[in-house]
């Protein structure tokens, strides 16, 4: 299991590190680190958890993180899913790819706002997101000052649009270390394999090793949310992509994602979209 907070994988020599990715599927371990990040799904498809927020995610979504931010791809696998490789783009950078000194010259406002704005992750969204996705696409083929450039191209345009999302909440904090990382990605994955089935608290406890209290506190913690909100994103999630992808009603979308009433599936629904089942449906086969 790796640790939390990884080494700096922005060699001394460059200013910031491009990488393309294509394995089987994303880093699986829920994770924080000292960079800034922007990432962008090429393919591949899963759920997505950053801080307190939880998301289903796709091809062509770009995600920004401040540092220390938690964070993890969890890509969708298993007999039901196509095998399909998991693909993206990551660009990595410190705090001092710009200088202290520049950043607080008046010109540089917006960026400063930009970074402080990704201490709680947002996706880039609208018409940003399309410009925003050919240039990430090129900056793997740039080279020296040009790669520079068009790094702070990219930023620069974020630092101007309001196409952002921000993603934690304004109450979250980390307060992972180490030692928690482990036990949460062991929460996280149980919860991923059996979030359509009843998940009782004592058997949580039993897999971390906690009383059912101490699991409860303990999660709330760090999550910022009770378990049982968290599997109810978790189960909202995983609805929706049964709706649009599979082409499910709102009765089989219900009972297949872990919901054991459809009174109480159509009200958590409607409370995370502001939609109804049908009408979130509808909205998707008009696009």
């Amino acid at each position: 299991m790796k640790t939390a907070l990884k080494k700096s994988p922005i060699p001394k020599t460059h200013a910031f590190v491009v990488q393309r990715l294509n394995q089987p599927v994303f880093d699986p371990n829920w994770h924080f680190h000292p960079e800034y990040q922007l990432f962008m799904v090429l393919n591949g498809h899963g759920t997505r958890f950053v801080g307190d927020h939880v998301k289903q995610f796709d091809a062509g979504d770009i995600t920004f993180t401040g540092p220390n931010l938690p964070h993890l791809w969890k890509s969708d696998t298993g007999e039901h899913e196509p095998e399909t490789r998991a693909e993206g783009i990551v660009v990595y950078f410190d705090y001092d790819f710009i200088s202290e000194s520049l950043l607080h010259k008046e010109e540089y406002i917006r960026l400063r706002h930009l970074f402080k704005t990704s201490l709680r992750g947002f996706d880039v969204v609208g018409k940003t997101a399309a410009i925003i996705r050919k240039k990430i696409i090129e900056l793997p083929t740039l080279q020296g000052f040009d790669a520079v450039l068009g790094l702070l191209h990219i930023l620069n345009i974020l630092a101007k649009t309001e196409d952002l999302k921000i993603l934690a909440s304004s109450g979250y904090t980390n307060t992972l270390r180490d030692g928690d990382t482990e036990r949460m990605n062991r929460v996280y994955a149980h919860v991923m394999k059996h979030f359509t089935r009843k998940i009782p608290i004592t058997e949580m406890a039993q897999l971390t090793n906690m009383t059912a209290t101490s699991f409860s506190r303990y999660f709330k913690t760090h999550a910022n949310k009770t378990f049982s909100e968290f599997v109810s994103e978790i189960r909202i999630g995983h609805a929706c992509k049964l709706l649009i992808d599979k082409k499910m009603n709102a009765s089989q979308a219900c009972y297949q994602s872990g919901f054991r009433t459809l009174s109480n599936f159509n009200r958590q629904f409607k409370a995370a979209t502001n939609s109804t089942p049908s009408a979130y449906k509808e909205r998707y086969e008009m696009k």
